[in-house]
């Protein structure tokens, strides 16, 4: 007997505006879900609640993992968690999004208590749903792969189903085309910024930004 799925599968592209209430809700309430990006689909929740860290961290299998990206919808909503002390690094990421590109900065004292971390990787996405759900919730969003520890990212809507649609109550899809390849991730929490993971956008040209 095939076993019933659970979760619930809402096509971004058909109502706009009603799976951005819902993801909404979703993130306020303490739940979990999976969204597309411009880059790969991500799990989604509420950084500041224990418990979305827990859920996500106990889906994809590892244990007490915090390292997520956070996406966020513009630079003054990351001004509240981050110290930006050069105009230099200000202009530099305002120059680099909305792209697929992730920097890691330095979080300020109230944000390394709460996060546990003393650095935060942030991205300003390009792409709609996301855009929409974060002017809403003028919140950071966690982004991490969907995949299990030690497993490729998954990123067709079937494969997703059918590995997570029991442990996620809501996966958001859609049906536009997108290069699937995770973000270009740099570290700019000192003076010069150092390649973590190349991406789709090439190192060498995020360094002629900064230039």
């Amino acid at each position: 007997m095939t076993e019933k799925i659970k979760a619930n599968l809402i096509n971004v592209d058909e109502n706009l505006d009603e799976s951005v209430k819902i993801a909404r809700e979703l993130f306020f309430n303490g739940s979990i879900f999976i969204y597309p990006t411009d880059t790969i689909y991500g799990f989604g929740g509420n950084p500041l609640n224990e418990d979305v860290l827990k859920q996500i961290a106990d889906v994809k299998g590892k244990e007490n993992w915090r390292r997520y990206i956070f996406l966020i919808s513009n630079i003054e909503t990351l001004k509240n968690y981050v110290d930006i002390n050069s105009e230099k690094h200000l202009d530099f990421l305002l120059s680099i999004w909305p792209n697929p590109v992730s920097v890691i900065l330095k979080l300020n004292k109230h944000y390394q208590e709460i996060l546990k971390l003393e650095t935060g990787a942030f991205r300003i996405p390009n792409h709609r749903f996301c855009q929409k759900l974060l002017s809403e919730i003028n919140m950071p969003l966690i982004s991490t792969s969907v995949n299990k520890t030690g497993k490729d990212p998954l990123n067709d809507r079937a494969m997703i189903t059918q590995e997570f649609a029991n442990e996620v109550g809501t996966i958001f899809y859609s049906e536009k085309k997108s290069f699937f390849e995770a973000s270009t991730l740099i570290d700019l929490s000192n003076e010069n910024p150092i390649l973590i993971r190349e991406g789709r956008i090439k190192f060498a040209e995020i360094l002629k930004k900064l230039r």
